[in-house]
């Protein structure tokens, strides 16, 4: 359900991912699974502190760096996916 913002606030209504339909293909999960992805995503963001810190480093090949950093996302969106499974016709 969406959450309305102060009549001031230039931003604009929250919608509730949870809620069934509100993301197109993808379907309202049960609360163990949603748990799962919020820990995956709370590793994701450790890793990226990581990352930012291994930036600032003069002995760090940021090409490669930047690489390693990619494929960590892609693997991170495909576990999150395994879980939630939404639909796609690609």
């Amino acid at each position: 359900m969406a959450a309305s913002p102060k009549s001031d606030d230039p931003r604009p209504a929250l919608v509730d991912p949870q809620e069934a339909g509100t993301i197109t293909g993808y379907t309202a999960q049960p609360p163990d699974r949603v748990e799962l992805v919020n820990r995956i995503k709370a590793a994701e963001n450790e890793l990226g502190g990581l990352f930012a810190e291994l930036r600032e480093r003069q002995d760090v090949d940021l090409r490669m760096l930047a690489l390693g950093r990619t494929n960590l996302q892609q693997g991170f969106m495909w576990t999150v996916r395994a879980l939630f499974q939404p639909e796609s016709r690609l």
